[in-house]
């Protein structure tokens, strides 16, 4: 299977100008210190999410070498991303004993799109496996003992960039995730508005309705890579694992308002 990568114009960022581009950047990726919002640029949104916009994202160069670490708020303002901003992200597939995906809403508080550091690649993989069973928790209330960290498929990597409203977008490299399991959901509203499980032919149908609105980042990867990986979840998986490049799939198309 290929992909084809559009081109960017932003520019390349690297240890030794990502300070003098981003002076909220932290080089010290040791630090736990985090810095906190007292700007306009966060005004009406609610407590929980402007909290969570502190949390600190691991800012990358192309090649997804950690260089830095900011806040959320820091990499998914457009005005940075604009000139090159990228941080390390993850996007987890789970799916039931069924073979059935769940798909989550976002809650309308939820301010962008729905890691942790390592600069080699296995190392890196351990800590987002890490990272997406606290996000799990933390969203949908799915208790860690029912997705162990060593159930987790590291399947590859994305390079992509999409705006969002104007003010936010994403420019990540984002980590895919599988796991099989059969959970149970205590959905955080503040995170997640509705959930859902769908079969490979019901997303399909979905993508269909002009109706139903999905993050451009979403439909893309299901269209490109998510169904042929769907199609060999049972037997034949093992050879789409493990990918040790990183794709390039950059300038998707604008969010549109309440994607799911």
């Amino acid at each position: 299977m290929s992909t084809t990568a559009s081109q960017t114009q932003t520019r390349t960022i690297t240890a030794e100008n990502v300070i003098r581009l981003f002076p909220d950047v932290n080089t010290d990726l040791a630090s736990s210190s985090r810095s906190t919002t007292q700007d306009n640029d966060l005004e009406g949104y609610d407590e929980e999410q402007i909290r969570l916009m502190d949390e600190v994202c691991i800012v990358l160069d192309d090649n997804d070498m950690p260089i830095g670490s900011a806040s959320k708020k820091v990499c998914h303002l457009m005005a940075n991303i604009d000139k090159g901003l990228l941080h390390r992200a993850f996007s987890v597939f789970l799916f039931d004993s069924k073979n059935r995906l769940l798909l989550q809403q976002r809650a309308s508080e939820k301010i962008t799109f729905p890691g942790e550091t390592g600069a080699e690649l296995d190392a890196a993989v351990q800590g987002v496996k890490r990272a997406a069973q606290r996000k799990l928790d933390q969203e949908l209330g799915i208790r860690a003992a029912q997705v162990p960290v060593e159930k987790f498929d590291f399947l590859t990597r994305i390079h992509y960039k999409a705006p969002s409203d104007g003010k936010w977008g994403e420019h990540e490299i984002d980590y895919i995730l599988f796991i099989k399991a059969d959970v149970d959901l205590r959905v955080n509203p503040n995170e997640v508005r509705d959930t859902r499980y769908v079969s490979e032919e019901d997303l399909k149908t979905m993508f269909k309705n002009d109706t139903l609105k999905f993050t451009p980042w979403f439909k893309l990867i299901c269209e490109s890579m998510l169904f042929e990986w769907w199609e060999h979840l049972d037997s034949g998986l093992e050879k789409y694992k493990g990918e040790r490049g990183i794709r390039r799939m950059l300038e998707v198309p604008q969010a549109l308002p309440d994607a799911a």
